[in-house]
């Protein structure tokens, strides 16, 4: 459509370009194709998300214990296994709400980002201007476009005004970009007789006839792609669903096995004998993770946010701890997304933007100059308005004047704008009573246009030596990918009215190059080194010029080699993904002038050789990358709405270097989760433990199922949750990213809780129980009647001696590597807090009569309390040897125990 003649163009949509569609041919058109809207991906009902955290595995588990104590109650009542059944409905229903209402809170704030698409849009329609919502513009609309908008459709330009629109959102480009009226290339995003929905108006203004509206737009098409791409499953998901399927494969088996024996060897009651099964499911079942790693993650999340890093999926929090390459956009990521004057070239001599070395008569010509020539203008509080490369320029010359009265001084007579063929601008101003012409434009037409050069504040001839300095100072300052601009003068013939013809052609006094750029953000490459150092691989993907995205990757350290790869998008529409694959293999990669079918590309090849991938990105061209991604993380200040609906995070400053205390964040939960979920499923040992002693050895039940869930709901809750924010070891950022096929829960941490703590804690309950009883003067073969008031003191020692070995494992817990002492025993307040509370609540439970006939238990004096305190010092002495033999590297102990 945007290279058939303008006729033929119009013919095609039925359209007279002068007075626009009729409301009724409007109206007819709006019903075929429907109102110009994306197409909003369909919503999961809230009672859908709030009904899924209800039924995980462990929430069925413990549906079931509620169920089998339920039908206890009926079948014998009064005996309290209503209380049990009552109990573990509501351990479900509070951890589905607190999940839920977690989840529900990041939806909400990413709701609060407006839509990328404008409202309004002007007009021509019956002959008339007007003003309608975007949504109901058909095919056929003539639209009129000014600086500032939004363009609200894809449309093909009948008129411009030194129009400019900033695709950087659609294509990448950091520059804006001139429009035409005349097809300028055979691909419908390169060529400049067209513009597109969702990008933006930097300067003059244009109208254009719609030929694409909703989803046939390239933003819809994009839209489209994004929505296809399949969500990636989430790491840390699937390292909670692993463990779940275990521990809930275990728990299910061993309650099964154990009702089964029990029903065939014990004498006991149908009611009592599943209950016996409930006790042993809800001591396997570790009740309290979930809600515990759900917070664990909201509070990572919170810190996250207060560094400016807003995650929408509490689960991906973690994700980017084991990230091994990070995709970068560069326009707005890597850069300021404002263009800034870096060097100069005067009087033969190339300056950077800080120098104060260069002479004041030509840095003075060049000053007005850059003035006088320019359509940018002066806003409310000192800030400017117009093209980024005009505004740049007068930001440059507010440093030594005052813009708006070098402006007034010298008014304008005449102007020749900026155009894709002359790609010149000339103005011609009154200056002190007589009048000048200042040209500013391309280097390599501008120097033709040139007779003499300013050196040492005179204007000489301008010499083959004198071109050789300029071509050698050009090539200097497009190696580094600025764009340059040349500015001369000359005076001329004063005129009381002048015309296009007058202007004169030649004689024009070179005064200098201005060497322009989107500046790296002065913090990107430190973010950078650190990242690297961690491990993680940094490949630049944009839509911006190959010279360019080098340039800035020299800037901010992605690229150090003399020679890196360099791609570009028509290489890599040739390439195979083998090929690809091959290129992935060097350590610095840059692909430049990408389509966003490319850049889903590139990611996905990453991902097929096994690499965690993150992607930033903020334009539309972005959105099917960022979903593909493990990890997508888009941009909050100059994000589509497109690309934060794909992306997983929001960087709500735009900035490359959030990235950094982000991986770490991501990291240290990752390892705080490890050692919460170590330190919670050790005391499942302790607590399966009395169940199977009861089963084989006859004696009476050491522990209560009310006492199994007050521990795993109640005394180890706030320590589990206090442990994932324990402060990240010190070598967090020098270890290199954890694989992929690493677990969050593998055989050496269940070796070591279950084998090793766990143990230690199940014979601390042993001794600390028999040591009851033989004080009360039972013996070995004694009748001992459940219920009896030294049976009742005895689950209480048993309840005491693992809360005691908890706070010992607690302690344990704050390092995987680490020396206890070198990490810090008080450095966690939150998990004394924690402890502190663990304590009170197992002397509540002991001391308080009224809770007894709930927990069936009995009180104990404060020695009998810590009766297990050798275990607990045994325990944390033991572990310290542990970890001091793993940081020797004895293989063995790596195997059996290291995390």
């Amino acid at each position: 459509m945007h290279q058939v003649s303008l006729p033929e163009f119009c013919r095609r949509l039925h359209i007279d370009p002068t007075n626009g569609l009729s409301s009724r041919e409007a109206a007819l058109r709006l019903t075929q194709d429907g109102p110009n809207t994306l197409r909003q991906r369909k919503k999961e009902p809230e009672l859908m998300k709030f009904f899924r955290q209800l039924t995980n595995l462990f929430a069925l588990l413990l549906w079931a214990g509620a169920a089998f104590s339920f039908t206890a109650e009926w079948l014998r009542p009064g005996e309290g296994n209503i209380f049990i059944g009552v109990a573990l409905v509501g351990v479900v229903v509070l951890n589905g709400v607190f999940s839920y209402y977690q989840q529900h809170k990041a939806e909400r704030i990413m709701a609060g980002f407006r839509d990328m698409l404008p409202r309004m849009a002007r007009v021509l329609r019956d002959g008339s201007l007007s003003e309608i919502p975007a949504a109901q513009l058909v095919r056929g609309d003539v639209i009129l476009l000014e600086e500032g908008e939004h363009v609200p459709a894809d449309a093909r330009l009948v008129e411009v005004a030194g129009l400019k629109v900033d695709n950087s959102s659609l294509t990448g480009e950091s520059e804006p970009q001139l429009r035409t009226t005349y097809p300028t290339d055979k691909r419908l995003l390169e060529s400049r007789n067209v513009v597109f929905s969702g990008t933006t108006v930097q300067a003059g203004e244009g109208k254009g006839i719609v030929f694409a509206t909703a989803m046939k737009t390239q933003i819809g098409r994009t839209a489209d792609l994004t929505q296809s791409v399949a969500v990636q499953e989430i790491p840390i998901r699937r390292e909670i669903l692993h463990f779940t399927r275990i521990i809930s494969a275990i728990a299910v088996v061993m309650g099964v096995v154990v009702f089964l024996v029990s029903f065939f060897i014990l004498d006991n009651p149908l009611p009592a004998k599943l209950i016996f099964a409930i006790g042993i499911i809800v001591a396997n079942v570790p009740e309290g993770l979930l809600p515990t790693v759900t917070l664990c993650l909201s509070l990572a999340a919170r810190r996250m946010a207060d560094n400016q890093a807003l995650v929408k999926n509490l689960e991906s929090v973690e994700t980017l701890g084991c990230t091994t390459v990070i995709c970068t956009d560069k326009t707005g990521t890597l850069t300021m997304n404002r263009m800034a004057v870096t060097r100069l070239f005067l009087n033969e001599c190339i300056h950077s933007e800080a120098d104060r070395s260069f002479e004041r008569e030509e840095l003075e010509k060049l000053l007005m100059v850059a003035t006088l020539c320019n359509n940018a203008h002066v806003k409310g509080g000192g800030s400017f308005i117009g093209d980024p490369t005009e505004v740049a320029l007068l930001q440059f010359v507010a440093r030594f004047h005052d813009v708006g009265e070098v402006q007034a001084a010298a008014p304008r007579l005449f102007e020749e704008p900026f155009t894709g063929k002359t790609k010149l601008m000339v103005t011609v101003n009154r200056v002190e009573g007589s009048q000048m012409a200042c040209l500013k434009g391309a280097p390599d037409i501008a120097i033709g246009l040139c007779d003499a050069i300013l050196i040492d504040g005179t204007p000489v001839p301008l010499t083959d030596v004198h071109r050789q300095a300029y071509l050698a100072a050009y090539e200097e300052l497009a190696r580094k990918g600025e764009r340059i601009l040349l500015l001369a003068w000359r005076e001329v013939e004063p005129r009381e009215v002048w015309h296009e013809d007058d202007l004169p052609s030649s004689g024009y006094v070179f005064i200098g190059l201005i060497g322009m750029l989107d500046p790296p953000r002065p913090e990107v490459p430190e973010a950078v080194k650190a990242i690297r150092s961690a491990g993680v691989r940094i490949v630049m993907v944009t839509g911006d010029y190959q010279t360019t995205a080098e340039a800035i990757g020299r800037m901010v350290g992605i690229v150090t080699d003399d020679q890196p790869a360099v791609i570009t998008g028509e290489q890599l529409r040739t390439m195979g993904d083998a090929m690809l694959e091959w290129e992935m293999e060097q350590e610095e990669v840059i692909f430049a002038r990408t389509s966003p079918e490319q850049k889903l590309r590139i990611v996905q090849a990453l991902q097929r050789r096994g690499d965690v991938v993150a992607v930033t990105g903020d334009g539309v061209n972005d959105a099917p990358a960022l979903k593909q991604a493990d990890i997508g993380v888009a941009m909050g200040l100059s994000g589509t709405d497109v690309a934060r609906e794909g992306a997983d995070m929001v960087l709500l400053d735009d900035n490359f270097a959030t990235l950094l205390p982000a991986i770490r964040e991501g990291r240290t939960i990752f390892d705080n989760l490890k050692k919460s979920i170590a330190y919670t499923v050790t005391h499942a040992v302790p607590e399966v433990a009395p169940y199977l002693a009861f089963l084989l050895l006859g004696l009476p039940l050491p522990l209560t199922v009310m006492l199994i869930l007050s521990i795993d709901l109640g005394t180890d809750m706030i320590p589990a949750i206090s442990l994932g924010m324990e402060r990240a070891e010190q070598d967090i950022m020098q270890i290199p990213p954890r694989s992929r096929k690493e677990r969050l829960v593998n055989r050496r941490l269940l070796f070591t809780s279950y084998a090793l703590h766990g143990v230690i804690e199940a014979a601390a309950g042993f001794y600390a129980y028999f040591t009851i009883l033989h004080a009360g003067g039972w013996r070995w073969g004694d009748a001992l009647v459940p219920g009896d008031p030294l049976h009742l003191k005895g689950v209480s020692a048993f309840f005491a001696a693992i809360v005691v070995c908890q706070v010992a494992n607690a302690f344990m817990a704050k390092t995987h590597r680490q020396s206890l002492f070198r990490q810090g025993v008080l450095s966690n307040r939150w998990l004394l807090v924690g402890i502190v509370i663990e304590l009170v609540l197992a002397a509540s439970i002991i001391g308080l009569e009224p809770l007894h006939t709930l927990f069936g238990n009995a009180g104990l004096t404060a020695g009998e309390f810590f009766l297990a305190w050798p275990f607990a010092v045994g325990m944390i002495l033991l572990d310290e040897l542990r970890r001091w033999l793993i940081r020797r590297n004895v293989k063995w102990v790596i195997d059996l125990t290291g995390s």
